[in-house]
Order: structure tokens, then C-alpha cells, then sequence
């Protein structure tokens, strides 16, 4: 026998919601905690859910009503019901209303019981702490995309928690100490962020009284984890021994954004010096070590390889001889982590109850769909969000069709079947791009080359793998034009040498060579035309002129090609210019550029003069309009209108954006650079 029951709105976060959508019909059977409306207030929107499994009888709401905690809006045929569901129900319905007042009661019990757990297992030589989400370099929260462990797991110190995917990368949340997981506070779809308790964790305690002291101490509502009770007490003896712990950030890197950690060089216990390497950081552009800014001993270490970290980042904890313990620096911090889960734990028991909503219903949490490429976020209730996980569709992409531009159930439909529809004769011959292919470039169809004979493979260097995939778009998305031309450097090449003799006579260690005398000529050109030194702006509509000329040489490296960039060259001269272009070739050959000292370029000049050929294309390096290429200078015949006379030529190759450049400029650019080198004194003009 089954009964008729109420289904009444909880506590919704406000005074009156307005409702934006209806997820289910009258005669629809649906199961308990599936949503029957979508509300939206002023902050967010939200489904109310169904407090029973059964079939809907009647719905009193339409789409655009105001509702409250308490009103009813509709009525159920409960599945499996009997007689003593009528006198139940008042009960049920009491509790729907008190679902929010109930609900600070049930988060405090977990605690309650941790506590009780703790005290026990501090006796026996454990403790149980709670593990959270560290710095992950967003404010914002980010998807979790994989859990790896559950309870009853035995961990070490380090091994992944949870997987985590932002809009740059994924990464792993490790764990801060080596134990036994107890229990795991997310699921695969969860929203999490810096911060977030992940696991309760049993782990060796340090003595029974130690672990009780904490636990009667800590206030009821605070979750700080017992490890960093335990290090404020370590802290203590290190202060007395006149020692003080620092920490270590990332310091200015010369990048906006987070980078790559593709090494860590210390760890605990380490004793380095300063200056020594912690970290090594790898840019799009180069490598670089994070250096320590004292001597000590590495107490501490936050960062491990393939993290991602910028400007501000905590490396490591540092214990430094002399002075006083920094331990009251660093307990703002400790406060904030412990005020950070009070602060999510709403929002993680929402999350919690949407992925035990999913499971109830026999469908298994699916990774939100990426972020958008477009055009912003997606107007949509959770109930169309969770559809569009389920089918693995972004919403970004999809055009909604409710007030306001609200997807709806119905959209995200009309477009699975509209990418349903698509031909899919290139994917199955596989003779056609396919995927992201954006491009629509026809992919390689894979060789196993040892069929033909012996064969080694070789791994890329790690500049080769980064500036690979920038060469390649650079090569496809910008329309090359390249100008060839060549200049007489006989005159240039004599002074040159007149030069070098000078400062060899007087040992003054200079060396000038030719490449300084062509960047002085592009200089000058770059003055007399201004769009060479140019960027094409983001939306393509317009052109930025840069009053300032700096110009990037390409830097063979025993890594690859890197491309140091040299400043203000029109306002220098060739001796100043060329102590310069040494020690920043040295400096790139041992490694130890900074990302600083590759930014800011208007212009590139590629050189091969030092080992050969007659001509090249070299690639435009965005968002640069222009690059040039220098060749082996040879000895050639050239009429001075009397006679032919052994003159010294230098082939130039000038590629260009033909989107930014005509090809008319491009010839009297080269001719001027050509003409600059030929005579000197055009350039003091």
C-alpha cells in the first residue's frame, strides 16, 4: 500500500527564491533526493530535491513563482508506503523543515568524535589528524578528478590523495604524513580548494600526553589539524636553542602566471648554504633555480616535482642560526588554515550530498565537462549541470534558449544530437583530422620503424619539448612571407678587425663580433619603420607600437635554442653592446638565465653565420612581427661599374607577418638593414 505525502521547501539561504525551472511532471516516478524544481536567489540556484522515492501526484508551482522554507509544492505517492506512513508523516515533513538546523549538529559530530577517537589513540601511541588541501595556486576552486585512496589505506608521507584540475593543469594532493586513512571527505565531481579537509588520518603520536593536552585545548568548532599542534610544541626547544625557522618563497620570476617545478633539490634534513638551489623552475622560455636566502638546516618541504608555483609560493621551512623563532610570523597562517574548512564545510556537505545523490541513483560522479574556451560561464540549474556531465557536454558551448540565456534540459539535448549528427566519415578512415584538430591538419599515422632496421630513441631536451609546440604555432597560425636579400660588411668587417686588434693590444678582454654591427643596423631600421617593432593586438583590430627597441638573439644551448633578449640596443654602443651579448651568451649557455631576461622582445635575430649555409626561413617569434636571419658572409665578385672586385656579402632572410606587413615594406626594411651595414656611418645619422 503506498500513501500521499507533502513535499515541502527546506531552508533555502533566503527569504523567497524564484523558481527558474520544473524537473519533473505530474506521473513522473522519481527516486528519493532527485530534484523536482530549480530555484534561483540573488547568489546561486539550487534544486529542490524530493524527500522520497514515488511517483509525483500533483505539483502546486510553475516556473517564475516566489516560494519560501516550508511552502508546499507539491505531493507524492510514497513507493512501498502503509498505514503507519500517515502517522509519520508530520515527522517527516518536521524534518525536512529542520534539515538546515540540523545540519551544524551534524558536522559538529564528526569533530566530537574525532576527539573521542583521539584520546584513545594517543594512549596507544596514535593520533588521528585531519590532512586538507594546501596552497594549489588558485583562489578559486577547482574540480576534483580522481580520488585514490579510501579507508582502511595504508599511505606514506607524499603519496597522492586526490587528483585536482584546474584550468592549466592537473595535480595531486599529497599527504603530510605517513598512517592509515579513516575516513575520506571527497568524491570524484567535488568543488575543492586551499584548505579543504581531504582525510582523517591515524598516524604515530609523539605520547599520550602530548595528544590529549591537544585535544582538551583545541575549541570544539576549530579543525586544525593535530600536525601543526604538534609543530607549534617542536617550535618551542628551537627558539630556546637562540635557532630561528624562516621560510622560503618563490621570489619575482618574471611570469604573471604559475610554472612548472620540474625538480626539488632538498630535502628534510638537508643542511644547504646560501644561494644553493631548492627548486628548479621551467618556463616556455627557460630554466631556473629557486635560490635559498640563508644558511640552515631544511626543516620543512611544501613543494614536490610537477607542482606548479609563482611568485609568493612557501618552498620550504628554513632553521637559521641566531635570533628569535619566527614561530609568531607564521601563526597568522596557521589561524587561516584553521578557519578555512569551518568555511567550506557547507558547501563540502552540499557537494557530498550531490555525489551520494548520484550514486542513490546508480550513476557514478562524472568529471565536470572543461572549462570554457570562450565565452565565460554557463547559466544553468545544477539539475541541467549534472545532465551535462552525464553526457560529458560543455556548457560553454552550448546556446541557451531560458530567460535570461538559461540553459535548459531541452538545449543541452538539441546539442548532443546536433553533434550526434555530425559526419564521422574522417574519424573512422582515419585519413582526416579528428578531435581538437582545430587546424584540420591530417595526423601521422603511426610507423614501427624498427620493421626496417636498427634504431635508437633519443628524449627530447626539456627546451625542445616547450619551445616545440609554440614553433608550431607560431609556423601555422601567422602567414610568413620571407625577404632575401644580402649586404656588403667588407668595409664593416675591416673596422671590425681594426677594432679587435685595438683591445687585444691594450688587453682590455673585448671581443667584437659581427652580430653586433647587424643589430645596430636593425636598430636603426626599426626606428625609420616602426611597424617591424610592432604586435598585432588580441582581437586583431589593431596595431601596438612599441617606442622601445629590444631585440632577442637566438642562443644555441647544449638544451636547444633559447632566445636571451638584449635591451635598448638603438641607445647603446658596439663595445657596450657586445661585454653585453657575451655574458648573456654565457650566461644561457651555463643555464642560468631568468625568465626577465627573455621578455620584453621586439625583434629576433637569428645567426648561423658561424657555421654556414646561403639562406633560411626563420619563424616569426609571436607575438613579434618580424625575425631576422644572418648567414655565412663569402667572399664574392661585384661590379663597381669598372670592374668586378672581391667584395665581403652577407646574406640576409627577413620573414614577416604578411597580416601586419606588405610585402613592398618588407623589401625596403631589408634593403635599409642591408645599406646600414654596408656603411656605418648611416647609423650615427
Amino acid at each position: 500500500m503506498s500513501d500521499i505525502q507533502k513535499i515541502i521547501v527546506p531552508d533555502v539561504g533566503g527569504d523567497e527564491v524564484e523558481v527558474i525551472e520544473l524537473c519533473v511532471a505530474v506521473g513522473d516516478n522519481i527516486e528519493a533526493d532527485e530534484g523536482v524544481v530549480t530555484v534561483e536567489s540573488d547568489k546561486a540556484s539550487m534544486d529542490i530535491p524530493a524527500p522520497f522515492e514515488g511517483e509525483i501526484v500533483s505539483l502546486s508551482v510553475s516556473v517564475g513563482d516566489k516560494i519560501k522554507e516550508g511552502d508546499v509544492i507539491g505531493e507524492m505517492k510514497v513507493a512501498g508506503g502503509d498505514s503507519a506512513g500517515d502517522s509519520d508523516s508530520a515527522a517527516e515533513e518536521s524534518s525536512s523543515d529542520d534539515a538546515s538546523q540540523e545540519a551544524p549538529k551534524q558536522e559538529e559530530a564528526p569533530k566530537e568524535e574525532s576527539k573521542s577517537e583521539a584520546a584513545p589513540a594517543a594512549s596507544g601511541g596514535t593520533e588521528v589528524i585531519e590532512v586538507a588541501v594546501p596552497d594549489i595556486g588558485s583562489d578559486d576552486e577547482v574540480d576534483v578528478i580522481d580520488v585514490l585512496v579510501s579507508a582502511g589505506d595504508t599511505i606514506e608521507k607524499e603519496d597522492g590523495l586526490i587528483t585536482l584540475e584546474t584550468d592549466k593543469a592537473t595535480m595531486d594532493v599529497p599527504s603530510t604524513h605517513a598512517g592509515t586513512v579513516k575516513e575520506v571527505f571527497i568524491s570524484t565531481g567535488d568543488k575543492v580548494k586551499e584548505g579543504t579537509v581531504v582525510i582523517k588520518l591515524e598516524v604515530a603520536g609523539s605520547g599520550s600526553s602530548s595528544s590529549e593536552s591537544a585535544s582538551s585545548d583545541a575549541p570544539s568548532e576549530a579543525s586544525t589539524p593535530a600536525a601543526q599542534e604538534s609543530e607549534k610544541q617542536e617550535s618551542a626547544p628551537a627558539a630556546s636553542a637562540s635557532s630561528e625557522t624562516i621560510e622560503v618563497a618563490v621570489p619575482d620570476i618574471g611570469e604573471d602566471g604559475e610554472v612548472d617545478v620540474i625538480d626539488v633539490l632538498v630535502s628534510v634534513g638537508d643542511t644547504v648554504e646560501k644561494e644553493d638551489g631548492l627548486i628548479t623552475l621551467e618556463t616556455d622560455k627557460a630554466t631556473m633555480d629557486v635560490p635559498s636566502t640563508h644558511a640552515g638546516t631544511i626543516k620543512e618541504v611544501f613543494i614536490k616535482t610537477g607542482d606548479k608555483v609563482k611568485q609568493g609560493t612557501l618552498v620550504v621551512k628554513l632553521e637559521t642560526s641566531g635570533g628569535s623563532s619566527s614561530q609568531a610570523s607564521s601563526a597568522p597562517k596557521a589561524e587561516k588554515q584553521a578557519d578555512a574548512p569551518k568555511q567550506e564545510e557547507t558547501k563540502q556537505d552540499s557537494q557530498q550530498e550531490e555525489s551520494q545523490q548520484d550514486a542513490s541513483q546508480g550513476r557514478s560522479p562524472v568529471p565536470p565537462a572543461p572549462e570554457s574556451k570562450g565565452n565565460g560561464k554557463a547559466h544553468a540549474s545544477p539539475s541541467v549541470r549534472r545532465i551535462a556531465r552525464e553526457f560529458g557536454v560543455d556548457l560553454t558551448q552550448v546556446n541557451g534558449s531560458g530567460p535570461k540565456n538559461r540553459i535548459l534540459k531541452e538545449d543541452v539535448q538539441a546539442y548532443v544530437k546536433a553533434e550526434l549528427a555530425k559526419p564521422r566519415t574522417a574519424a573512422a578512415s582515419g585519413s582526416a583530422p579528428v578531435g581538437d584538430n582545430v587546424l584540420q591538419i591530417v595526423p601521422v599515422k603511426p610507423v614501427d620503424h624498427s620493421k626496417f632496421g636498427e634504431i635508437e630513441e633519443q628524449k627530447l631536451s626539456r627546451i625542445q619539448k616547450i619551445s616545440g609546440p609554440f614553433l608550431h604555432r607560431n609556423w601555422a597560425t601567422i602567414p610568413h612571407v620571407t625577404q632575401f636579400d644580402e649586404a656588403d660588411i667588407t668595409d664593416v668587417e675591416e673596422f671590425r678587425k681594426e677594432q679587435n686588434a685595438y683591445h687585444a693590444k691594450i688587453k682590455s678582454g673585448l671581443k667584437i663580433t659581427p652580430l653586433v654591427f647587424v643589430m645596430k643596423a636593425v636598430a636603426k631600421a626599426l626606428e625609420k619603420y616602426e611597424v617591424f617593432n610592432s604586435s598585432l593586438s588580441d582581437d586583431g583590430e589593431s596595431l601596438i607600437i612599441k617606442k622601445f627597441i629590444n631585440i632577442g638573439i637566438a642562443v644555441e644551448t647544449p638544451g636547444g635554442l633559447v632566445v636571451p633578449v638584449i635591451r635598448d640596443v638603438n641607445k647603446k654602443g658596439i663595445e657596450e653592446l657586445s661585454r653585453e651579448l657575451i655574458e648573456t651568451s654565457k650566461k644561457a649557455r651555463e643555464g642560468k638565465l631568468k625568465a626577465a631576461d627573455m621578455q620584453g622582445g621586439t625583434f629576433t635575430i637569428s645567426s648561423l653565420g658561424g657555421i654556414g649555409g646561403t639562406a633560411f626561413t626563420p619563424i616569426v617569434n609571436a607575438p613579434e612581427v618580424a625575425i631576422l636571419g644572418v648567414s655565412k658572409s663569402e667572399m664574392k665578385p661585384k661590379w663597381n661599374g669598372k670592374e668586378f672586385e672581391p667584395r665581403l656579402m652577407v646574406p640576409l632572410s627577413l620573414s614577416y607577418d604578411h597580416r601586419v606587413i606588405d610585402g613592398a615594406v618588407g623589401a625596403r626594411f631589408s634593403t635599409e638593414v642591408a645599406a646600414n651595414l654596408t656603411d656605418l656611418r648611416r647609423i650615427i645619422l
